[in-house]
């Protein structure tokens, strides 16, 4: 696509949503090495996967990189994208810091991208070391959603304690919490906290009431780590900052168990599901685009929980889709030891031949 026509393709773009993208394009173009588009686009768009369509995400990159260039925050060299000075700054800015940082995207993802969705301080080192694990993201997004400080991961106990004394006051007529609430034993202070949940229930541990908590607030139907940083990252994305992780109201009764259950895709639905999440991550020229399969299947696993499939099920649904012509699967023409392990996660074998690509038509 030309330049004229990227421009006057964001002209007439709406302005909604434009500002936090430009930041988090920046943010990964920041990164060590830079990035092109394709890179842009794969790194990015699982943010943005629940609200656009794949043609309309890829629009949304290209208006976005026009106005960074006009801005002059960024600088391109032969299809790639480095930030200029002033764009390592904004980063910077961008993320709370006073120096600019060229860090790997992992990182810059998962710590300081984290910290900006949930308000936290990613320079201190107990928060860095919370946000790499599961039960300490937990933590710290259910602290932040009942309005608990953020210094550092409460322990299950502690968190528990004060999620008693949360529910306390917010069932207490008087709106104070009652002053016995702090001394309940462990169970009956885990049962005060768990009225805290949308439907409550018992609960049998502490680590697990704090799990099922963060994953409500978030939007994730479980709370693996994938799936609770995915959640932060499309509230920051989408505009809905930290500030909109809140708690609902606790009811003063105890509302009935739900659960959902499991939704198995048609054939039809898999494919299409799967077309839309290869796209994303295919590369190569127009007519000839292939995404790893062990790349489309991490992007199934955290936008389509619901499905409840398992990594050998939705492989054995792949080829399923690809005997019914649904869509096609590819072999690899040739190894690059780069990605021997994209090549050894993707491999479906079939008879005489070992799939590793989904093909995408454009």
């Amino acid at each position: 696509m030309s330049l004229f026509r990227r421009q006057a393709r964001a002209q007439t773009e709406p302005r909604a949503n434009r500002d936090v993208l430009d930041d988090l394009l920046l943010a990964r173009i920041a990164c060590a090495g830079g990035a092109a588009r394709p890179q842009l686009v794969r790194d990015l768009g699982p943010l943005y996967a629940n609200k656009l369509s794949p043609a309309e995400w890829r629009s949304r990159v290209d208006a976005a990189l026009i106005r960074l260039a006009d801005e002059s925050l960024l600088r391109e060299h032969r299809g790639r994208y480095r930030a200029s000075e002033d764009g390592a700054m904004a980063v910077a800015r961008f993320l709370g810091e006073k120096e600019a940082h060229a860090r790997a995207w992992s990182e810059q993802r998962d710590l300081w991208l984290i910290a900006k969705a949930l308000g936290a301080d990613a320079g201190k080192p107990s928060v860095r070391k919370a946000l790499t694990r599961p039960e300490g993201l937990s933590a710290l997004i259910v602290q932040k959603a009942f309005g608990l400080a953020l210094r550092e991961a409460l322990s299950p106990s502690k968190l528990r304690t004060a999620l008693a004394l949360v529910a306390a006051e917010r069932t207490s007529e008087t709106g104070k919490p009652a002053k016995k609430a702090g001394s309940l034993a462990a169970e009956d202070s885990r049962q005060l906290a768990a009225q805290l949940l949308q439907s409550p229930r018992e609960v049998s541990t502490d680590a697990r009431l704090i799990a099922a908590l963060s994953a409500e607030q978030v939007g994730a139907a479980r709370p693996e780590i994938e799936m609770l940083r995915l959640g932060l990252l499309r509230r920051l994305a989408t505009g809905s900052d930290e500030r909109r992780i809140e708690a609902a109201p606790v009811p003063k009764r105890p509302a009935p168990v739900s659960t959902k259950a499991v939704q198995r895709p048609g054939l039809a639905q898999f494919s299409a599901g799967v077309l839309n999440a290869a796209r994303f991550h295919a590369e190569g020229w127009p007519g000839n685009r292939k995404a790893f399969i062990s790349q489309v299947w991490e992007a199934i696993r955290t936008s389509h929980p619901e499905w409840g499939l398992s990594e050998i099920e939705f492989k054995d649904m792949l080829a399923g889709a690809h005997r019914a012509g649904q869509l096609v699967l590819a072999s690899a023409d040739l190894k690059n030891k780069r990605d021997i392990k994209e090549f050894e996660d993707s491999a479906i074998l079939y008879k005489n031949t070992v799939w590793h690509f989904v093909r995408v038509e454009d």
